[in-house]
């Protein structure tokens, strides 16, 4: 079982590394472009296994109503917050604002 998780991991790493500067997409629809649609959590496993992979950026994947939930992930207390303002996504309450105008749809190049 380990060596499929190491391989649905990189194909989740190859998908999020595609995600545009300024844009965030949710672990759902990365879940759905890899063919495993109710595999949303496991997607959130990689995103946590991913957090000493500098190519990996990570603080762009979100849940489906763009919520931080993975903020806990991230070294500092904002972190997530802090390097998705800096690629100009605003974010109040740790909701990202205008959700629909920066989430990036994933294609299947995977």
């Amino acid at each position: 079982m380990e060596a499929t998780n190491d391989n649905f991991f990189e194909r989740v790493y190859a998908v999020v590394r595609q995600i545009p500067y300024g844009k965030v997409t949710s672990y759902g629809a990365i879940a759905k472009v890899l063919g495993a649609a109710r595999s949303a959590r496991m997607v959130g496993w990689a995103m946590n296994a991913a957090h000493n992979l500098e190519d990996v950026p990570a603080h762009r994947v979100v849940n489906r109503k763009g919520l931080l939930t993975g903020k806990h992930h991230f070294d500092g207390t904002n972190l997530m917050q802090q390097l998705l303002e800096s690629e100009g996504i605003v974010v109040e309450d740790n909701q990202i604002i205008n959700f629909e105008s920066v989430f990036w749809e994933p294609k299947v190049t995977v």
